[in-house]
């Protein structure tokens, strides 16, 4: 799978809602395609305390719920279709899941494209 499909996949659930006074959803949507070649998306949930997470934290979550934790590829797309690259917790957090995933590919931009290990070039580990 390229990653104009998974561009696709993630863009198509990054549907803004507002859940309540204090969360909203979906601004940003992420797609993840795992070495079983299988694809998880996720969006975001943001709260007014700060307790919401990222889509690719959703997306991973849908991953390891299904039994899987290798990483191949990831995209984040936001709402209007911007892509975005992961921030730092998202980084380290996949990264954390399997030490195959320090080689997993991620659009950053429109044309850029690079390993997640090289997103966190001074590993704490």
């Amino acid at each position: 799978m390229d990653f104009r499909e998974l561009y696709e996949r993630a863009g198509s659930v990054a549907k803004p809602v507002k859940l309540s006074e204090y969360g909203e959803s979906g601004g940003v949507g992420a797609a993840i395609l795992t070495a079983a070649g299988n694809v998880y998306t996720g969006v975001c949930i943001d709260t007014a305390c700060s307790m919401g997470f990222c889509a690719e934290h959703a997306a991973a979550a849908a991953m390891v719920t299904a039994g899987e934790h290798i990483i191949k590829k990831v995209i984040a797309v936001g709402c209007e279709g911007e892509i975005m690259p992961p921030c730092g917790r998202c980084r380290e957090f996949m990264s954390q899941l399997a030490d195959e995933n320090a080689e997993a590919e991620v659009m950053v931009d429109e044309n850029t494209v690079v390993r997640l290990k090289d997103l966190l070039p001074y590993s704490w580990r």
